[in-house]
C-alpha cells in the first residue's frame, strides 16, 4: 500500500505539437523582422521604423508566454489511495474563507449558495468551519446567513443521503428535474422561501420582524446603531452554527458558520480583499485554528463536494515538496456562450497558465480558490495569546473568552504598528 500513488503528473499528448507549432511560428516572425529590417535599411521614413518596433514588442510578448505552454503538467490524484496514508479522524481541519463587501452589487443570496456548496463537503463535519467575511458591515448580510443556517439543516443531509454532486443549491436547482429525488420538491420549496425573504429584505433595505425567529436573533441586530456605517463601524462576530451544538434534522452535527465583521474606521487604512482575509486568519485562528484555509470570492462556489480530498492527495503526499504552500484551483464559469466569442472564460488565466507554471514552482494564487498551509502566513510563531496554536483546547467558540479574542483581533486598530501585511498574512503592500 505504500507504493501507491496519492498523483500522478505527465505531459498533455498536445505538447510536442504545440512545441512543433512554436518553432514554425518564431520562424515566422524571425523572418518578418528580417523583412522589416532590410525596409529600414532602404528608407530611412517613421513608419518602417515603428513598423519595426511594433513587430518586435509582439514577438517579445509571444516569446515570454512560450514558458507556460513548453512544459504544462497535467495532474490526477487518487483520493481511494487517502486511506493508506491516513486515517478520516486524522484529516486536518480546514477552515473555508469567504468574502463579500456590498449586499447590492455581491447579492447576499448568492454569497449563500457559495457557503452552502463548502458547508456540504464530503469531509468530515467536525473538522470544517466556513466563516463569512462581511466587508460592508450589512445587516441584510446577516440576515440572510440566518437563513442559510436553517436551510443547510436540510440541504446537507439531503446532499449526503442522495449523493448529490451539484451542492450549490441555486445550480441543483436549474438543473434538469428528472435528475431530482422525491424530497427534491420540498427542499426547493424552503429554498424559494428563504431567498425569497433575502431578496425582498435586500430591495427594501428593511429586515422585517415577522422575519425574525428568536429573540436571539433579534438581539444580533442591536449592534446596527445610527452611527453604523460600511467605513466605520467595531468588529461584529455572530457564530450562526457551532459543531457539537447545532444538527440537522437527521440528527448529525453541523459545521462551524461564523459571520465575521471586521471594525472599520474612516481614519485607518482597511486594505480591502487583503486586509479582510488577514481578519479572517486572526479571528479563525482564535476560535478553529484550521492548519488548512480555503478562500472562495462570494460568486465562487464549489462545483465538487470531494474536493477537499483531491487537496488531501497533495499535503499528505510524502514525495511531494514540504515547502508546498497552497494548491490552487482553477475558475469555471458558468453562463457562457457557446464558444465563448468574448473570451468571459479567460482561459490564459484560470487554465493555460496554471499548468504551465506548475512546473516553475507553482502558479499564482488566483484571488479565489486556493487551499493554503494556515503556517505559511505566519513563520515565527505568533507572541500574542490569541493567535498561539495551543490556547483553544475544547472551549466553546461561543464562550465568552473566545468571542472577546476574537472581537479583539477583528478590531480596526488591532494591525497598527505591527507586521500584519507585510511580513505577517497577506501582503497588503501595492506596488
Amino acid at each position: 500500500s505504500q507504493c501507491l500513488p496519492l498523483h500522478t503528473r505527465a505531459l498533455p499528448h498536445h505538447t510536442s505539437a504545440n512545441r512543433v507549432f512554436a518553432v514554425v511560428y518564431l520562424c515566422a516572425i524571425l523572418a518578418l523582422l528580417y523583412h522589416h529590417f532590410l525596409a529600414l535599411l532602404h528608407t530611412t521614413t517613421v513608419v518602417s521604423l515603428l513598423f519595426l518596433l511594433a513587430d518586435a514588442v509582439l514577438a517579445f510578448m509571444w516569446a515570454t508566454a512560450q514558458a507556460f505552454r513548453m512544459c504544462p503538467t497535467q495532474r490526477q490524484v487518487f483520493i481511494e489511495h487517502l486511506q493508506h496514508v491516513a486515517k478520516e479522524s486524522d484529516y486536518p481541519a480546514l477552515d473555508v474563507f469567504i468574502c463579500t463587501a456590498d449586499p447590492y452589487k455581491e447579492p447576499p443570496i448568492s454569497v449563500v449558495n457559495t457557503a452552502l456548496s463548502v458547508m456540504a463537503y464530503d469531509y468530515p463535519t467536525e473538522k470544517l468551519s466556513v466563516y463569512v467575511s462581511d466587508d460592508g458591515g450589512s445587516q441584510l448580510t446577516l440576515f440572510a446567513f440566518m437563513g442559510a443556517a436553517r436551510f443547510a439543516t436540510h440541504w446537507l443531509p439531503y446532499c449526503r443521503k442522495n449523493k448529490i454532486l451539484e451542492r450549490c443549491p441555486e445550480a441543483y436547482f436549474e438543473s434538469n428535474p428528472s435528475s431530482w429525488f422525491p424530497e427534491a420538491d420540498q427542499i426547493k420549496l424552503m429554498y424559494e422561501n428563504m431567498r425569497v425573504r433575502v431578496e425582498t429584505a435586500v430591495k427594501s433595505g428593511i429586515i422585517s420582524h415577522d422575519y425574525i425567529n428568536s429573540k436571539q436573533e433579534l438581539e444580533a441586530f442591536i449592534r446596527w446603531t445610527d452611527g453604523f456605517t460600511s467605513q466605520n463601524h467595531p468588529a461584529v462576530i455572530q457564530v450562526l452554527l457551532e459543531c457539537g451544538k447545532d444538527e440537522d434534522v437527521m440528527g448529525h452535527t453541523m459545521p462551524n458558520l461564523v459571520y465575521v465583521s471586521r471594525g472599520k474606521s474612516i481614519n485607518l487604512p482597511h486594505n480591502f480583499k487583503a486586509g479582510a482575509l488577514n481578519a479572517l486568519l486572526r479571528v479563525s485562528a482564535t476560535m478553529t485554528n484550521a492548519p488548512v484555509i480555503l478562500t472562495l470570492d462570494s460568486d465562487m462556489y464549489s462545483n465538487d463536494p470531494q474536493t477537499p480530498l483531491r487537496v488531501l492527495c497533495y499535503l499528505l503526499d510524502p514525495s511531494m515538496d514540504p515547502k508546498l504552500a497552497y494548491v490552487q484551483f482553477p475558475q469555471i464559469f458558468y453562463a457562457i456562450n457557446k464558444n465563448d466569442i468574448y473570451g468571459g472564460e479567460a482561459r490564459h488565466v484560470f487554465q493555460t497558465h496554471p499548468t504551465g507554471m506548475d512546473v516553475l514552482k507553482g502558479p499564482i494564487y488566483l484571488g479565489t480558490g486556493g487551499f493554503f498551509r494556515r503556517k505559511v502566513f505566519f513563520g515565527d510563531p505568533s507572541e500574542t495569546f490569541e493567535l498561539k496554536q495551543d490556547h483553544l483546547g475544547s472551549k466553546s467558540i461561543k464562550s465568552r473568552e473566545i468571542l472577546a479574542s476574537a472581537h479583539h483581533v477583528a478590531d480596526c486598530n488591532f494591525e497598527s504598528q505591527s507586521q500584519w501585511g507585510t511580513k505577517v498574512g497577506f501582503v497588503t503592500t501595492r506596488i
